[in-house]
């Protein structure tokens, strides 16, 4: 998807879940249920999460749903691994993974699609969701910020200590033409060790939100935009598949 893979979901991987800090996983997964249950037609309960992460949002809805991840980064399946060790985890690119199943919900959450790096990408990656979509069901997306909306020159600090390990990421927000540039600085403290710093520019594409629901659309999706979503507050993208 991304020229290379961000250093997040690669060698820090083992410190995602403090790198994002004080996310209510579980406030977030009751309100994409209630989502659902709204907007739902088929008659079954299985989620597909794509982008899926290290599952926390996985280990909430399984709870309600017959629930599969997938992600395409080895070192984030093999930590949801650990916390859904019966669950079907599956290694994939977005814009191609082949299930031998449809689902209910499909979601793809935390602006996942940013990362692609054209809007060719994002086509195909959207063609390949409503593909693996029942009638009746719905995708949830949440997109990476409207252009409109985004901020250059922000500055965003994010710090989470344990017992065994204090992390730090700091953020600074450039543009690049219809792509955002996230220029992020980690730190990583060990009792007993020296203080590691890693630096990488995550790139995220810019889409206008009229842009995707126009492209959801050609999908054959009935596509709509809920301003009101998750804390991020960037929304998120509908699309329903119709019945046969």
């Amino acid at each position: 998807m991304s020229r290379t893979r961000p250093l997040m979901f690669h060698r820090l991987a083992p410190y995602y879940d403090h790198l994002v800090g004080t996310k209510d996983y579980r406030s977030e997964s009751r309100f994409l249920e209630s989502l659902a249950r709204r907007l739902v037609r088929s008659r079954g309960r299985a989620w597909l999460d794509v982008a899926c992460g290290t599952g926390r949002h996985l280990s909430f809805l399984r709870r309600h749903y017959t629930i599969t991840g997938v992600d395409v980064s080895r070192e984030m399946l093999r930590l949801a691994r650990r916390r859904l060790p019966r669950t079907r985890l599956v290694r994939g690119d977005m814009r191609s993974f082949h299930l031998d199943e449809r689902f209910d919900v499909i979601s793809c959450l935390y602006s996942a699609i940013a990362h692609l790096r054209t809007e060719r990408d994002l086509e195909a990656t959207l063609v390949n969701l409503a593909r693996h979509l029942k009638p009746g069901g719905v995708v949830i997306i949440e997109p990476w910020i409207d252009p409109a909306d985004f901020r250059q020159g922000f500055v965003h600090l994010l710090t989470h200590t344990t017992r065994s390990v204090t992390v730090a990421r700091m953020a600074f927000s450039s543009r690049r033409g219809r792509r955002s540039a996230v220029h992020y600085h980690y730190l990583i403290g060990r009792p007993g060790r020296r203080v590691a710093h890693f630096e990488e520019v995550d790139i995220g594409l810019l889409v206008p939100r009229r842009r995707l629901l126009k492209l959801m659309r050609r999908t054959g999706l009935t596509a709509r935009f809920l301003k009101r979503g998750l804390p991020s507050g960037r929304g998120l993208l509908l699309g329903l598949k119709g019945p046969r």
